[in-house]
């Protein structure tokens, strides 16, 4: 199988550096789906060709105790298209090979990584079966910008009349940013495809997520992508379903003008923001936390607070917004840091309600205005990912006061005070729910106010601090 990613950017050849890969020699990868080599056809400052040629070992392929299927006899083991189509180990790897790229960082070339390229990749004997496959080929590329020229493969060349095949040799052509190009890819093939070689399990929900950032959520062809790529499993297509959903809202949100998001926005009095954020310090030092996660960061308010203090040793921020994280990287100044700050301090893409082992046996996490976020079925998930499998020594969590809506003149009865909140809980609905989490995970409470305080309503914001008290 061979894919091959064309740019004629000016000064082309600096596509080697955002690949990492050597222009002047060929490299081979022993990688989990077989070897592949990668060279560089044609290199020039007009013109710059990096090929990726997959080999795959039949034999292996049955072998491979993570093969699809449990029956070793069946025929479909030993008699397939997988060492000679471009599907799901063609996108295994390119995400093995170009991981980097993928991700849309380059140190040399910041602004190279980020820009929209002139491309033409080339897939050859892409394969588009199973049904609603009427045009597919285009519907899934033609909305993210591509130029589609898909060449039908006859199914024998000697005998025109069979007609032809399920598989076609795809040209795309289009200004498009690499690392989204290399993403759409590892997403689409297996979903031309309509299958997988491996076995499909609960970390794909979080793969087909991060790989879809920026493109997936507005795809026309969402629902068919989706559901193709997690192989039909209807609990990991629902759980999806509900993330990329959000992700579309929040687009929604960045994407309108700045009058009106403003309307669409909290309608909280301007001066809580810096109290919550003082409150959270203020709970931090408390527990004498050193390294530090700000689960869904946004544009990094807190990670400023905490990187300005020496005796965070390590912060993490982490969003399911790419361009939300973008913002961040700006708004700290990390292209500006050295290689120690850098390390001190991250910004990573993840979902809350996804296990991230990044993130596991820290000091503490924050949870700032986030869970109101999350739908009221996903909490579970939460609960799971922060407080089960990341356990650090302490959780605090802050969340909007229903109670005190009552005082906000501008704000209509039973309305949330953001457009995206799922939920806004009352003191008593809180409490019910950290003190169940906390009892399922071994935590004691301790519940702050931030903000003015009334006597009968409580505070606009509250906060509930976790302290680890026994191991689970």
């Amino acid at each position: 199988m061979l894919v091959t990613v064309t740019s004629t950017a000016p000064t082309a050849s600096n596509l080697s550096h955002l690949l990492r890969k050597h222009p002047d020699r060929a490299q081979s990868f022993a990688l989990s789906v077989g070897t592949a080599h990668v060279f560089y056809p044609e290199v020039s400052d007009e013109r710059c060709t990096v090929a990726m040629l997959l080999e795959v070992d039949p034999i292996g392929l049955v072998r491979d105790k993570n093969f699809t299927g449990s029956d070793a006899a069946a025929l479909a083991r030993y008699v397939n298209d997988r060492p000679y189509a471009s599907s799901s180990m063609v996108a295994v790897a390119l995400g093995q090979v170009f991981r980097t790229a993928m991700n849309g960082t380059s140190e040399s070339f910041p602004e190279l990584a980020a820009a929209a390229l002139p491309l033409e990749i080339t897939v050859a004997a892409v394969p588009a079966r199973g049904r609603d496959t009427a045009g597919l080929v285009t519907r899934l590329f033609e909305p993210l910008g591509w130029a589609v020229d898909e060449t039908a493969i006859p199914l024998d060349p000697e005998f025109p009349e069979w007609g032809d095949s399920v598989y076609a040799d795809l040209v795309l052509r289009g200004e498009v940013r690499l690392s989204d190009a290399l993403r759409q890819l590892y997403v689409l093939l297996p979903v031309l495809d309509d299958s997988k070689h491996y076995w499909v399990s609960d970390d794909e929900v979080g793969k087909l997520h991060r790989a879809g950032q920026g493109w997936l959520p507005d795809h026309p062809e969402r629902e068919l992508i989706t559901r193709r790529y997690l192989a039909h499993q209807r609990s990991m297509v629902d759980a999806a379903t509900d993330l990329l959903a959000g992700d579309a809202r929040l687009s929604e949100l960045d994407d309108m003008p700045l009058a009106e998001a403003d309307a669409r926005a909290e309608t909280r009095p301007a001066k809580l923001a810096p109290q919550r954020a003082d409150a959270v310090l203020a709970a931090l030092r408390d527990v004498g936390a050193h390294s530090v996660a700000d689960v869904g960061c946004g544009e990094g308010a807190l990670l400023k607070r905490l990187n300005t203090d020496a005796s965070f040793t390590t912060i993490i921020g982490t969003d399911v917004s790419a361009s939300v994280l973008a913002r961040a990287a700006r708004a700290l100044n990390l292209r500006e840091a050295s290689d120690r700050q850098r390390e001190r301090l991250q910004l990573l893409q993840s979902s809350v309600t996804y296990q991230d082992d990044r993130i596991a046996g820290l000091d503490a996490i924050v949870l700032m205005e986030v869970i109101e976020h999350v739908d009221p079925e996903r909490l579970p998930a939460l609960e799971a990912s922060v407080f089960g499998a990341a356990s650090p020594r302490a959780v605090i969590v802050t969340t909007p006061n229903s109670d005190y809506n009552a005082s906000f003149e501008t704000l209509p009865a039973g309305a949330f005070r953001h457009a995206d909140h799922r939920f806004e809980w009352s003191r008593a609905e809180f409490a019910a729910w950290a003190e169940g989490v906390a009892e399922r995970h071994g935590y004691a409470i301790e519940y702050r106010t931030v903000g003015d305080v009334d006597a009968e309503l409580g505070s606009p914001t509250q906060l509930a601090l976790f302290r680890k008290v026994t191991e689970r």
